[in-house]
């Protein structure tokens, strides 16, 4: 009796014992009436610019003779040249009209309309002076931006003038700015699109702008 006691004991040892599972430690909420500060980053995504090159082209010829040239007139009354350096798309038209998009600086645009000219000289009758240099004018400029703060869409566009907010069209909400003549996509996760501007201190101005107006409604984000 004693021998099978003994047995049992030295089971009892052997046998591991369960750990208890650690409980899910609680996510960290920002507190409540903390004031965020938001400094925006911002990056160009693309420039929109027009300019005129003071030729008169043959876009048929263009087409027919240039690589990376589309022409189709029974569709679009331009012919589109694609270069790949700098990475840019340029709309052509007969009266030496162009539209650029694409770039990423104001520098990129100007190099691309400016190898857009040496390109298209030879194809056209009227040539401009020797040594032009085509002045170009920003149409739009399509910027991203990061807030790094949760933003309260809600609360935002029930108490910000010109804020519209339709969750069940679209996940954002639009801000819009009369000067500069800007508009902006909110995203919860301080993600930001600002359209409209045509210089980068444009941009800086209105991202700024609304940041100082957004700071009451948001919070740290949860990591």
């Amino acid at each position: 009796m004693k021998k099978k006691k003994r047995k049992k004991a030295k089971a009892r040892r052997k046998r591991p014992q369960k750990r208890k599972k650690a409980k899910p430690r609680p996510k960290k909420r920002p507190a409540k009436g903390k004031k965020v500060t938001i400094r925006p980053t911002f990056k160009i995504e693309n420039i929109v610019a027009s300019a005129e090159l003071g030729l008169e082209l043959d876009l048929y010829t263009i087409a027919s003779r240039v690589h990376d040239v589309e022409y189709e007139p029974e569709q679009f009354p331009g012919a589109i040249l694609k270069l790949k350096e700098p990475k840019t798309s340029l709309l052509l038209f007969k009266n030496g009209k162009i539209i650029c998009t694409g770039g990423k600086n104001e520098a990129e645009v100007g190099a691309a309309i400016e190898k857009t000219l040496r390109m298209l000289l030879k194809f056209s009758k009227v040539k401009p002076p020797k040594r032009t240099k085509p002045k170009f004018v920003v149409q739009n400029i399509v910027a991203s931006a990061e807030f790094n703060v949760e933003l309260d869409l809600y609360t935002i566009a029930s108490k910000v003038k010109d804020v519209e907010y339709e969750p069940e069209q679209f996940p954002g909400a639009i801000m819009k700015f009369k000067s500069p003549k800007t508009s902006l996509l909110l995203f919860k996760n301080g993600k930001i699109i600002c359209t409209g501007g045509r210089s980068e201190k444009e941009v800086e101005n209105a991202l700024n702008m609304a940041a100082r107006i957004l700071e009451p409604y948001s919070s740290p984000l949860q990591s």
